[in-house]
């Protein structure tokens, strides 16, 4: 398969299933438990439908938002996310620059493979977020957010649906760890890959350089759910966030947000913004979709703080009813990974594109020229089989048949 034959996500899902080993893919690809959230996160979209408005005369359209008060030239961004250099040689380089060409957010994650600074300078004006988790080592905390403000990072992201690791079955079943200790089954995946080996090797030694002062890479086996049941603080609460929030001293944005009474909490201690998440479905296997939960943290708190969502978005249309349902920005995480994985820069390049030839067809079609002209009259849902206003009182939050 080449990259020129990926049209979608599930084309660019099988070119990078065809180039990775099987461990790897199956860390990207795989969620938490029986993964039944990572599935309802897409197809929450499916339950809710489009209704255009016609001749309204849209000749050109403004894709534009500001969000966390940068100015972004596209509503989607490239969400944070951890260990880019395994999916493809190039890594983090490759989503900065890709991100940067179309003037939109990226995010580098405390598990990253490239540096904070590395990062900033490839994205160059281009708006970024650091997205990090709450350690036990209080020291590491301040670092990092100290790190962050020094390379010129705009926006401070902190996970909070992560203070232990979630039940990622598919990387028990090939032994997944950093650096790589493999059972049978895992390492049979990479000797099928020989590709990807040789560039591996290429690239040189693989590090963690936010985390490098504080972890040894060369002295056992570390895996993720480790680092998250071992390093990661499960006491945080909003108190400690609330002196993040202060030292920081600018947008400050929570990521995993997915109650209204939550979303004003955030708002009540400072926080520019929240993420509505569930990981990806890698956490919590049976809650809620982020897109299900996206009406009740806007009408809690939309109107203190900018409202983000991600998880499950693979189709422009996705990207319409979350801003339709009045969301300011919509992160991608696989959507960009597996392009990542594909074909490296080229490939996310390829998929923000399709991504935004999406988006400006399907504005077209809404009748909508400008993403604040999207709202909720332009959507229905799907409720015990018939369409349902969305300004009836229940029916953003609750879709369960009278």
């Amino acid at each position: 398969m080449r990259l020129k034959d990926c049209h979608n996500f599930h084309d660019f899902r099988r070119m990078a299933r065809a180039r990775l080993p099987a461990p790897i893919f199956n860390y990207i690809d795989g969620a938490a438990d029986d993964e039944v959230t990572y599935r309802r996160n897409t197809a929450a979209f499916e339950e809710c439908d489009l209704v255009p408005s016609v001749l309204r005369g849209v000749s050109e359209v403004d894709l534009s938002v500001t969000v966390l008060g940068q100015r972004l030239a596209l509503p989607f961004y490239c969400s944070p996310t951890a260990l880019q250099r395994l999916f493809h040689h190039e890594g983090e380089r490759a989503v900065a620059a890709a991100a940067a060409r179309f003037g939109t957010m990226f995010g580098v994650s405390s598990l990253g493979t490239t540096s904070l600074e590395e990062a900033r300078r490839i994205g160059g004006d281009a708006p970024q977020v650091y997205q990090f988790y709450f350690h036990k080592d209080r020291g590491l905390n301040r670092e990092m957010m100290a790190r962050a403000k020094a390379a010129g990072v705009q926006v401070m992201m902190l996970t909070v649906d992560s203070i232990t690791g979630g039940n990622r079955e598919r990387d028990k079943r090939t032994g997944f760890t950093i650096p790589f200790r493999l059972n049978a089954a895992g390492a049979a995946g990479f000797a099928l890959r020989p590709r990807w080996g040789l560039d591996y090797l290429r690239a040189g030694a693989f590090r963690l350089p936010q985390l490098e002062t504080h972890v040894d890479m060369g002295r056992g086996a570390m895996s993720i759910s480790h680092y998250f049941t071992e390093m990661l603080d499960p006491a945080m609460n909003w108190d400690d966030v609330a002196a993040m929030v202060a030292e920081w001293g600018g947008p400050f944005c929570l990521k995993g947000v997915m109650t209204g009474a939550d979303a004003k909490r955030a708002a009540e201690i400072g926080c520019a913004g929240v993420v509505v998440s569930n990981h990806g479905g890698r956490q919590l296997d049976g809650s809620r979709a982020g897109f299900d939960g996206l009406a009740e943290v806007l009408d809690a708190a939309g109107d203190r703080l900018d409202v983000l969502m991600d998880g499950g978005v693979q189709r422009g249309t996705h990207v319409l009813k979350a801003l339709a349902m009045g969301a300011k920005a919509v992160g991608m995480g696989r959507a960009y990974l597996f392009p990542l994985a594909a074909a490296g820069q080229a490939g996310v390049e390829q998929a923000l594109e399709l991504m935004r030839h999406e988006v400006v067809r399907g504005m077209r079609l809404m009748g909508c020229a400008s993403i604040g002209e999207l709202g909720r009259e332009g959507l229905r849902w799907r409720t015990g089989g018939h369409l349902a206003d969305p300004t009836a009182p229940g029916i953003p939050t609750d879709r369960t048949a009278p």
